[in-house]
């Protein structure tokens, strides 16, 4: 393991960071127009470029870099299109990235003339191995490169009288550059540029290749806020990268570790691994009730413009964003986060505290729907299952009917090898209880009170069909269910008992309709679950009765190893 050196860490042994917490938004750059537009295999057109800082615009960026305009014609083009179309808002600033050469800086002025307010953001690499293998040269060269360039920006500031400059500087791979050095050659800028309390300058500490894990990176931006003069005439800015895979975790640690800015782009495009995901900062803070100063309550709609301008893809476990990042198969997650949201329905203040487990904030609050949360395959569980009937379908079943509900729909999903779609967990549902005619199916029912040596009863008379057969039947019992199974057992119907019966009502107004939900047991220990539907609570009742006669009846003809012999353990 010679090749590789641990990355040096820098004496900081009271570092305050650890113990804050970030309780503000800072002031959000996206970088999207520039670092996410550069690290694209196909970068966006100038059209597709405008689309996007409409959306910038419209999610509450108020800095936006737009580009390197002396890069190229088209980099150039596009500034001066947002310029002379007057499509920059007064409130929001754009922000223009240029090398610390003369004429690339020139060219950067010309591109920004006209606009209400513009950052002119210079920047030249400092770190040991840009200055040994890049550019063979030594501290002081450097330093002079990074001098030389703010002489000039601030010359050129008088070229441009209609629009407001301000100034930001970064050393690049600042993370990777001795941090007494990267401070002096910060100090020597600013002495060229003389900040103010009310005209600040801002200091870009890029992360621009993730060396070290994000504590590190903390540190040296605590040490570089403690020891920057005139600390309150500057903005420190983090912009990370995710070389590691911890670009959100150091721009956090960044925060609390003394920054007031996050450069950024929407979902964490740029080179390599990407640069700091500003969405999943933004709604991080979000989730701990800090509002994050960015509209991002329509999530879906945003990742829709940027998936079709960059032709890149959020991926499904995308944080807060991925299409699954909502979604549970697992049976106990599905169980836990089924239990969490109807206790959230019960409740009468919307405000209340989020307390649904596993999922950290409200999918309406982003715009992601209910629909998505839970979702079936060959490892869901019963309460998913339940869930899914329940939410789209309006079946509320019994607690201790989900197990036998869950292993139908889970074997279906486990010889598919697939998800199962909510409409087809319904047609399950359907064939297995309210299709269920046979041998008994209902032909007609009705029921009148009855009173007899003092007692009241209930007496019922109905037709069941069976092989073609009708049948009348008529029976007295406590209820309209206890009278019909005494009807059924004069027939013969009677290798049964009745276990549990719950009553609901799906729909409201002139739609409602009855659900009712049987258990009935049999000698042999063979139980079974039926379900029936009909606009009449008391007929709902009864064909859930002989749907669940005729499933155990269908069972008694099933191989022992069917999935239904499985379920009475339900």
């Amino acid at each position: 393991m010679a090749k590789y050196r641990p990355f040096p860490r820098i004496s900081l042994p009271d570092r305050t960071w650890p113990e804050k917490t970030i309780d503000k938004a800072p002031i959000w750059c996206s970088v999207d127009l520039r670092d996410g537009n550069q690290a694209l295999a196909i970068p966006m057109n100038v059209e597709e470029k405008l689309e996007m800082f409409d959306l910038l615009v419209s999610i509450g960026f108020k800095q936006i870099e737009v580009g390197f305009p002396s890069a190229s014609n088209t980099e150039f083009e596009f500034v001066r299109r947002l310029v002379e179309g007057k499509r920059i808002p007064n409130d929001v600033v754009i922000q223009v990235l240029t090398q610390s050469r003369e004429h690339l800086i020139r060219r950067t002025f010309e591109s920004v003339d006209g606009a209400p307010q513009a950052i002119i953001h210079l920047y030249n690499s400092t770190s040991p191995m840009q200055r040994k293998i890049t550019f063979g040269a030594s501290q002081e060269q450097i330093k002079a490169i990074a001098i030389e360039g703010t002489k000039l920006v601030k010359e050129l500031v008088s070229t441009v009288p209609r629009t407001k400059i301000l100034f930001e500087y970064s050393p690049e791979s600042f993370s990777d550059t001795e941090v007494q050095y990267a401070l002096e050659v910060c100090e020597a800028v600013k002495e060229i540029w003389k900040p103010s309390r009310e005209e600040k300058m801002i200091f870009n500490l890029p992360d621009t290749v993730e060396w070290a894990s994000p504590n590190t990176y903390a540190d040296q931006v605590e040490w570089f806020c403690r020891n920057i003069s005139d600390r309150d005439q500057v903005i420190v800015s983090v912009h990370t990268h995710n070389d590691r895979g911890t670009g959100v975790a150091a721009t956090e640690f960044g925060l609390m570790a003394g920054a007031e800015r996050v450069e950024g782009t929407l979902f964490g495009n740029g080179e390599r691994t990407g640069n700091l995901d500003v969405v999943t900062v933004a709604l991080n803070m979000f989730s701990q009730g800090v509002d994050p100063g960015l509209e991002l309550y329509d999530l879906p709609a945003i990742q829709e413009v940027y998936e079709r301008v960059t032709r890149m893809e959020v991926p499904p476990r995308h944080p807060y964003a991925g299409e699954l990042v909502f979604t549970a198969f697992s049976g106990s997650h599905q169980d836990a986060i089924k239990k969490g949201m109807d206790r959230r329905d019960g409740l009468k203040d919307a405000d209340a505290p989020w307390e649904v487990p596993y999922l950290t904030i409200d999918p309406k609050d982003i715009g992601r729907t209910y629909k998505a949360i839970i979702r079936i395959n060959s490892q869901s569980g019963k309460g998913g299952v339940a869930y899914v009937l329940s939410r789209d379908f309006g079946f509320g079943l019994p607690k201790n009917m989900h197990p036998e509900v869950g292993i139908l729909v889970g074997d279906l999903s486990d010889r598919q090898g697939r998800e199962l779609l909510p409409s087809e967990i319904f047609e399950i549902f359907k064939k297995e209880y309210l299709d269920v005619r046979e041998p008994l199916e209902l032909a007609s029912f009705a029921e009148t009170p009855h009173f007899a040596k003092g007692v009241s009863s209930t007496e019922c008379t109905g037709v069941v069909q069976s092989g073609g057969k009708r049948y009348s039947l008529r029976g007295i019992g406590t209820g309209p269910i206890d009278a019909f199974v005494n009807a059924m057992r004069e027939h013969g119907w009677d290798d049964f008992e009745v276990g549990e019966f719950h009553e609901e009502s799906l729909g409201k107004g002139s739609e409602t309709r009855a659900a009712a939900y049987i258990r009935l047991e049999t000698p042999e220990g063979l139980g079974r679950w039926g379900v029936g539907v009909d606009t009449n609570i008391t007929v709902a009742g009864v064909k859930a009765l002989l749907c669940a006669y005729n499933r155990i009846a269908a069972a008694r003809r099933a191989k022992p190893n069917a999935p239904e012999e499985r379920a009475k353990v339900g």
